[in-house]
């Protein structure tokens, strides 16, 4: 029987462990950091859940390059973070960004486990995303014994099932628009959320950044990201829809320097290119013209920002190159 572990790993499975390697170079970093500036037991065994699986990913990860002799991503390291500065985020902030985290990797996995065909990466992905999910209720269910979990908002169960028969259905007009879809709700409510968590992570970055071109661009993200949950929170609030709660106590007063200018640079434009997908998913799922509208209003925003964070990358070499395809004009001298 052929062994399927022997065919050319493809494009997809080359950049979905790619991508994952570096995720979790991040994550071990950041980790580290963590495990030595939080107070409570519980948070602390979830860091050291999220750690331990960070580290297994890693290994299992190296032995299919090792398999291929595909050279392995250089990422981050110790270098790359003081895991003994003092506290920057509170346990319950860490709490939150292990959750959000988490929700990151069950998707990202997900999708890496549909495009796989290699029984080896299939398993190394389901792995990860086991522990995502492990780690999902580990987080959900200590915030809700802490009563630090911002639950989605609630609404009437609809008396009937029903058809939509007007057009209005879709108008975004002012005096025509119709009550918020439960689909809207859950798609506000997250990208509040996610703008809050990202502020917060900003906040506590530009305290600890050591270069001034770096801080400024922390500076912009950190006043898109209070903008964007302004006028998400506005859309909730003129439905009646609660709007959930700041995080901005969650950062402590520290200007140590805690991670690298480069992991921080990393961390902020994969966070960005997560918010990117979260805005699409949002468009299509929001019939309501005036919430499409709006999202396809910031996603140019945001990926102006994206792009001058790669260029900040780029310009001190922070940004490391993804398996590419072979450039066929220049193999045969026309470069």
């Amino acid at each position: 029987m052929e062994d399927k572990t022997k065919i050319s790993l493809t494009a997809a499975e080359m950049s979905i462990m790619w991508t994952q390697y570096l995720n979790d170079t991040v994550s071990i970093c950041v980790l580290n950091y963590f495990l030595n500036n939080i107070d409570d037991k519980s948070v602390k065994e979830t860091v050291q859940f999220a750690l331990s699986a960070s580290q297994k990913n890693i290994s299992l990860s190296k032995e299919i390059f090792d398999a291929e002799g595909f050279p392995y991503p250089i990422g981050f390291t110790k270098k790359d973070v003081n895991v003994h500065a003092p506290r920057l985020f509170s346990d319950t902030f860490v709490l939150m960004y292990l959750r959000h985290m988490s929700i990151l990797a069950m998707a990202a996995n997900s999708a890496a486990i549909g495009l796989g065909t290699r029984p080896d990466v299939i398993a190394l992905h389901k792995s990860v995303l086991k522990s995502a999910i492990l780690l999902q209720d580990l987080t959900r269910e200590l915030m809700l014994e802490q009563g630090t979990y911002i639950r989605p908002p609630f609404i009437s169960i609809p008396d009937k099932a029903d058809f939509v028969e007007k057009q209005k259905f879709l108008s975004g007009i002012k005096n025509r628009r119709r009550a918020l879809t439960s689909v809207e709700i859950t798609h506000l409510f997250m990208n509040v959320q996610t703008n809050q968590i990202g502020k917060a992570l900003i906040m506590g970055f530009i305290q600890i950044a050591q270069n001034k071109e770096v801080k400024g661009y922390l500076q912009r993200g950190k006043k898109i990201a209070q903008k964007h949950v302004d006028l998400f929170s506005e859309i909730l609030k003129d439905n009646d829809i609660p709007a959930p709660m700041f995080w901005d106590s969650a950062v402590t007063d520290t200007t140590t320097q805690i991670f690298s200018d480069k992991l921080i640079m990393f961390h902020v434009t994969a966070m960005i290119a997560a918010g990117l997908g979260n805005y699409g998913a949002a468009m299509a799922a929001s019939p309501r013209k005036d919430i499409g509208i709006k999202y396809a209003s910031l996603i140019p925003e945001i990926a102006l920002y994206a792009e001058d964070g790669a260029n900040i990358m780029i310009n001190h070499s922070w940004l490391e190159e993804p398996p590419m395809a072979d450039d066929r004009d220049q193999l045969s001298g026309q470069k």
